[in-house]
């Protein structure tokens, strides 16, 4: 019997020192509210409640273990929620948010499987919106392509980020395109360099998609997208100033393919518990006449609790007569769009 329990109580220990070394979390954010648009087209005037205004609604395990030697086994499993209608997100994906499995260590970070993307990520850090609410830079970079896969997700991804070195940490990534026949097809390659020391955050991304489908609005073509983005934020205690710029190559758009950006906003905390945020966004496609889409955004975030949040977003959208950014179905060239949001977020 003593041995037993012995055997037991070392059991015990070693199953103990094991669980002491892996963790596996579940996390989540329930974000929905009232979303009212207006634009010319009769169709395009909608109230309705939408999920994710201001951060996606996601269900997401997330587990660490130590391997020895100051390396480490991690995962994340992402699943996108809508919230309005209890469905998946991402198209229907059970997890089409994230999904992958990597190695982290002295030697830096590997990642394997479906992914945010360089641009993504750079993207919400300079974004005062942090690419959601009306403000949301996605809609506007790229005339609306920066928000789609591959430059938001990608599938079949390997990315590697080199370790901190003076706030200096640099990226590198590879989607395979999985094409019968065709290396290259449905291809992309991602590069990016990230700097943050005290105030100051700057961000560096580029990224190539080959073969992607036109936006709306610009017919049916494929061809090759590549956006390089450059920016950062600084903040100065009273509020944070924000500023990016990315040129653009739509190659999915027969005509009017280079397209540029240009970001500027500001964050200014309101006491302990809240948050103004504006930003202009320009894109502009120079090979057209009248190809210039301005969104101006206005927000408001509250906190109600360390999980809990209310919020409210103004965004207007004007159209150059060759362009219709934002617009219903982006079909309806010259028009301008706005948006309105009020809604309630929780996170676990």
């Amino acid at each position: 019997m003593k041995k037993a329990v012995a055997g037991l109580a070392v059991l015990t220990a070693i199953s103990g020192g094991a669980a002491a070394q892996t963790s596996v979390s579940v996390y989540g954010v329930m974000d929905i509210g009232i979303a009212r648009r207006d634009d010319s087209n009769p169709a395009g005037k909608t109230t309705s409640m939408e999920s994710g205004q201001q951060s996606g609604s996601r269900l997401g395990f997330k587990g660490r273990e130590d391997l020895g030697g100051g390396m480490a086994a991690q995962f994340v499993l992402e699943s996108g929620i809508n919230l309005d209608s209890g469905t998946s997100g991402q198209g229907g994906r059970l997890f089409g948010r994230q999904a992958w499995v990597g190695l982290d260590g002295q030697f830096g970070g590997l990642k394997l499987g479906r992914q945010q993307t360089v641009l993504y990520t750079a993207l919400d850090r300079i974004d005062p919106f942090h690419i959601n609410l009306a403000g949301n830079s996605q809609k506007v970079f790229g005339y609306g392509t920066y928000a789609a896969d591959p430059f938001l997700r990608a599938d079949n991804t390997i990315a590697y980020s080199t370790p901190t070195v003076a706030g200096l940490v640099g990226t590198l990534s590879y989607s395979l395109g999985e094409q019968a026949g065709d290396y290259s097809a449905k291809r992309s390659t991602g590069l990016a360099l990230s700097y943050g020391n005290g105030p100051l955050n700057l961000q560096l991304a580029y990224l190539k998609a080959n073969t992607v489908n036109a936006p709306a609005g610009f017919g049916t073509s494929n061809g090759d997208n590549r956006a390089l983005l450059v920016g950062g934020t600084y903040d100065f205690g009273l509020a944070t100033a924000h500023l990016g710029y990315a040129e653009n190559r739509l190659g999915s758009i027969a005509a009017g393919g280079n397209d540029r950006n240009l970001l500027a906003g500001v964050t200014v905390p309101v006491g302990a518990a809240g948050s103004v945020m504006a930003s202009f966004i320009r894109n502009e496609l120079t090979d057209l006449a009248e190809g210039r889409s301005d969104q101006y955004a206005l927000g408001y975030s509250h906190k109600l609790s360390k999980r809990t949040n209310v919020y409210t977003s103004v965004s207007y959208t004007r159209n150059d007569s060759d362009v219709a950014l934002n617009t219903y179905r982006g079909e309806q060239f010259g028009q301008s769009v706005r948006l309105f949001n009020v809604g309630v977020r929780h996170s676990f």
